[in-house]
């Protein structure tokens, strides 16, 4: 029993395919208006830019032009505009005639003695094709050069004019207490057991303590105790330094937690010159009396 081999066969392809029906030959019935179809055409700059590219696309020497050939490729491409309605700028017809001409003198037969005297009839579109090609490359060549708009943007940032001001540190009491405590753990060091009374003034001190700072610089504010007085006269200091703080001729700064703490006049109290201002004489003898208190109970 002998079985027949299948060979496969190609089927041919449908050029349309119409609502899942493939069709392998066109309708009879199938009207094409005559405007239906478009050929693009590439377009050219004029009748230079054409003759160029004609003669690349054959790879053609541009020093030895065939004339003929190329005249011949040049009226079928003119005879196409016409017949898809272009409009044909005059410098193309104007082309065309110089081609003509050209094709003519070359075929015409010259006396010998004219044939170095006239030269070749090609020359001058020789050097017209020349000149336009080496415009045209240098055209391409700045149009592919990084353009503003085109191929980068710039960007913009509007700067807008801010003025810092950077406003100086806050002193709780708490820092001022920390830094007390320091004064009075040194004051110890030089505490004795001979009982004495000392007149101590807090005006006098706050008077002091006003002629030891200045507004343009910043002092200390532990240089502003003498330990060696004792318990009693850092109080008698500490005593005039909050006085002094809250009449506000005196101001505290501090850079960070836990760092120093610096004094220095308020600038009001600058504005007086070297006149020293007027103290509350009240708060200043209810401070001198607690003050002396405290020494005689030590």
């Amino acid at each position: 029993m002998q079985t027949e081999e299948h060979t496969p066969q190609q089927e041919e392809m449908p050029f349309a395919v119409v609502q899942g029906q493939p069709f392998t030959s066109p309708p009879t019935d199938l009207y094409i208006p005559p405007d239906a179809l478009e050929v693009f055409l590439e377009a050219f700059e004029g009748p230079l830019d054409l003759l160029l590219y004609l003669i690349k696309r054959q790879n053609l020497d541009i020093l030895d032009i065939p004339i003929a050939e190329i005249t011949r490729q040049y009226m079928d491409y003119v005879e196409l505009m016409k017949e898809l309605r272009l409009e044909l700028a005059g410098e193309y017809l104007v082309m065309a005639a110089m081609l003509a001409e050209i094709k003519s003198r070359m075929l015409l037969p010259r006396p010998a003695g004219d044939e170095e005297d006239e030269g070749d009839p090609r020359a001058e579109l020789v050097r017209r094709l020349q000149e336009y090609e080496r415009y045209k490359q240098a055209a391409e060549d700045i149009n592919a050069l990084p353009r503003m708009e085109r191929d980068t943007y710039p960007a913009r940032a509007e700067l807008v004019d801010r003025k810092i001001v950077r406003l100086p540190p806050r002193v709780e009491l708490r820092e001022i207490l920390a830094a007390f405590s320091e004064v009075m753990r040194r004051a110890e060091t030089f505490a004795h057991h001979h009982v004495q009374l000392e007149p101590l003034s807090v005006r006098e001190r706050m008077s002091r303590v006003l002629s030891a700072v200045r507004a343009e610089n910043f002092t200390d504010f532990t240089a502003l105790f003498d330990v060696e007085e004792g318990r009693g006269g850092v109080v008698v200091t500490l005593l005039a330094i909050l006085e002094l703080l809250k009449q506000s001729l005196i101001e505290m700064v501090q850079s960070e937690p836990y760092g120093p703490i610096h004094v220095k006049a308020a600038e009001n109290s600058e504005a007086a010159g070297d006149e020293k201002p007027e103290l509350e004489v009240t708060a200043a003898n209810e401070a001198d009396g607690a003050a002396n208190d405290g020494e005689a109970e030590s």
